[in-house]
Parts: structure tokens; C-alpha cells; sequence
């Protein structure tokens, strides 16, 4: 609808996962690494997680399209099914019969493709997305089949794709020897201020025009604070302001219009579980501050290992070796995207009030003593660290 006015070929933040977009944050390319590795490695199973909309399905397609020789695919995303369901999907997207066919002879029917596809030389691999969805006594059955092997290979190269509670289903202690097969491991993590900011660009310029739009600086801030990072959110976020652009005729994004979208959005009550900072109607108050008492209990949680981590790190005589390091600037990065995340609804709670305020006494154009100074008084310790004020804007 807009490209033509900004001179682009497609748009660049449609919701489609497409791999030619693909952004390799850190996060992203370390899990791309060791899948393309994995999969090179025929390891046995492989797990990838991340948040709704991080990337993993774009990180998938990606992977497949680098053409491994002689890879044979099957992917399942339907995940919400029996156990039988569960094994005629696997078995139809191999391009096996099922029509009529009960548990035992779908499993006799896959294990006699994989033997024959394993003396063509092939390497057929299994693709469960949403595997979070899955029961434990179906992941059960999951590992069952990587028991379906020959006396020196496996058959069957499974990877589990799926939301964070995945790992928690994971750690129960039904599920010890399917965990204890896990080969590779990789979680994305959301983007940083930094990668949301090269994350647009690229996108503009993947798209035909990476000047197409300026986007300020304090623009970029409430973007990436509202988004938390996670691609996907910031897609939908941007693809309104490019709306919003087209429509007022800018090729800047001021940030007024970006506190408009989010605000028309609704986006801490829509996108996030956690809701805004005020309480719904009907909720007591105290059931507020015990929401922001588990999100605070999570940073001291986050606190409480580095400082752990370090103690122990003090103890020894040798320097941290690099896996270490890796481990406390992705921990570093959690609790970063957990004070933007405070900050944000704390963004949200004062523009609220702002336009309550604007109802009850709506400015005079002449007083300006009645006007609304968005610029907080004092800027804590957290914010100096982290950069930025209530509003993104920098010192």
C-alpha cells in the first residue's frame, strides 16, 4: 500500500517469516551455527527455543534452504493431537500411507521407510514445531522413536522447536532420558537496543530503500522498549508507523506517532500477558502489586546468580574462560530486557494518566502553566546505567 511512496519493492515489516529478511542478531547466529552443525553432525536431537515471535520459525527456513545433499524432511506443527494423530502426520509428511492404519503398523510402515532411506544414503529428519503444546507421555513417544536405528547410525534426526516453557516441560524428571539425548541446545534471545535499531535498517534495506524512512533516535527507544526486543512485535510496530507515515505524508517517524500507534494498539494489555500497570476493572489492587512483585522477584532471581557466578569465579586462581563470559553477557542482556520492560510500563502508566488528565482539564493554549512537562524531574540509578529516560531519550 505504501511501498511506491517510499520507494520499495515489498514491505519490509510484513509478518510472514521470510528467510531473505532474516537479521543474524548474536543470539540468532549462534543457534544458526549449531543447527547447520547438528544437522552436518547427524546429531540426535536438537532443541531450539525462544519467545512467540523471535525468530524460530524464520531461523528454520533458513537452515533448509542451504540445500544439504540427500536430506530427507518432515515437519509437523500441529502439535495439539494423539498419539496416533501425532505419528500418521510424520508418516503423511514423509509421503507415507495412513488412510486406515492403527499405531503399530504406522510405526512398522516408518521404521521400514527409514531403514530404506538410510540404505539410499539418505538422512531423513523430523521438524516438531510448538512441541511445548506436546504431552509429556507424547514427547516420550518422540524419543522413543530416535530408538529406531541401525547398529552404527540413527534413523531419525529429530528437532523439538518450540516457546520457553518447552524447558521446563523439559526438566521434569519423566522426561530425564529424552533430555539427557539432547545434543544441541539453543535458545534465542531478543534483540538488544542496538540489534532492534540494525534490525530495522536491514529490513528498509532488504526492502529496496533503506533511507526510505528516518526513524530518531527517541523513536527507536520506545520501540524497542515496548517490542522487548522480539522481532515480531517490532514488525508490527513499524508496519503501522510506515502506515502512519504514508498517510500524514512524513518520511520521519516522530516520536509522538510512535506513542500514538502503541497507544492505539493497546499493546501492554494485547501482546503481553503481564497487561498494563493498572490493575482491569475488578481486580483489587493488591493483585496488581503481586504481579510486579513475581516480575521483581524474577530481576533479583537474575541478580542473585550473577553475583553468585562471580563469587565462585573469585574462588579459583585461573581467568574465566570465554563459554563463561558468553554465559554473563547473555545474563546481562536478560536483565537489560527485564528493566526495559519495567520502564515501558512505566511509559505506559504515566501516558495514561496524561490523557486523563488532558480530559479532565484539557490544556489551555494560552496557559502554560497547565501544560504537561514530559520530562522526568529525577533519573535513577537503573536508567544512568541502562541509558535512557522514562522516554527513551538519552543524556
Amino acid at each position: 500500500m505504501y511501498e511506491t511512496f517510499f520507494n520499495l519493492r515489498m514491505k519490509p515489516f510484513d509478518l510472514v517469516p521470510d528467510p531473505s529478511f532474516i537479521y543474524l542478531s548474536k543470539s540468532h547466529k549462534k543457534a544458526l551455527t549449531f543447527l547447520d552443525y547438528g544437522i552436518r553432525e547427524r546429531a540426535g536431537f536438537i532443541l531450539l527455543t525462544g519467545e512467540v515471535g523471535s525468530g524460530k520459525t524464520t531461523i528454520i527456513r533458513n537452515l533448509l534452504n542451504k540445500r544439504y545433499e540427500q536430506l530427507v524432511l518432515a515437519k509437523v506443527f500441529n502439535t495439539r493431537v494423539t498419539s496416533e494423530q501425532l505419528l500418521a502426520m510424520i508418516n503423511d509428511d514423509f509421503g507415507l500411507q495412513t488412510q486406515g492404519k492403527d499405531k503399530v503398523t504406522l510405526i512398522r510402515d516408518l521404521n521400514d521407510f527409514l531403514v530404506d532411506q538410510y540404505a539410499r544414503g539418505n538422512q531423513p529428519i523430523l521438524i516438531i514445531d510448538e512441541a511445548q503444546n506436546l504431552a509429556p507421555e507424547l514427547l516420550e513417544e518422540v524419543r522413543m522413536l530416535s530408538n529406531l536405528e541401525t547398529s552404527d547410525s540413527k534413523l531419525l534426526q529429530i528437532i523439538l522447536v518450540g516457546q520457553p516453557e518447552l524447558r521446563t516441560i523439559l526438566s521434569t524428571p519423566e522426561l530425564r532420558q529424552l533430555r539427557q539425548r539432547i545434543s544441541i541446545n539453543c535458545h534465542l534471545q531478543s534483540l538488544n537496543r542496538q540489534e532492534t535499531e540494525r534490525y530495522i535498517m536491514h529490513r528498509l534495506e532488504v526492502a529496496g530503500n533503506a533511507l526510505a524512512v528516518e526513524f530518531p533516535f527517541e523513536s527507536l527507544d520506545i520501540i524497542f522498549r515496548y517490542s522487548r526486543g522480539i522481532p515480531r512485535l517490532i514488525n508490527i510496530i513499524c508496519d503501522f508507523l510506515m502506515l502512519s507515515a504514508f498517510a500524514e505524508e512524513m518520511k520521519v517517524i516522530p516520536v509522538e506517532m510512535v506513542r500514538e500507534v502503541i497507544g492505539d494498539l493497546d499493546f501492554d494489555n494485547h501482546f503481553w500477558s503481564s497487561g498494563a500497570v493498572t490493575p482491569p476493572e475488578g481486580l483489587s489492587a493488591d493483585a496488581g502489586a503481586a504481579s510486579h512483585l513475581l516480575e521483581n522477584n524474577d530481576m533479583r532471581a537474575l541478580l542473585n546468580d550473577i553475583a553468585r557466578r562471580i563469587d565462585a569465579l573469585e574462588g579459583t586462581n585461573g581467568s574465566p574462560v570465554q563459554t563463561v563470559i558468553t554465559e554473563f553477557q547473555d545474563r546481562f542482556t536478560q536483565l537489560q530486557n527485564s528493566v526495559s520492560s519495567h520502564m515501558a510500563k512505566a511509559d505506559s502508566q504515566i501516558f495514561s494518566l496524561i490523557r486523563k488528565l488532558d480530559e479532565i482539564v484539557p490544556p489551555h493554549k494560552d496557559d502554560s502553566a497547565l501544560e504537561m512537562s514530559h520530562e522526568p524531574t529525577n533519573v535513577g540509578f537503573v536508567r544512568r546505567v541502562f541509558g535512557g529516560d522514562t522516554f527513551g531519550r538519552r543524556k
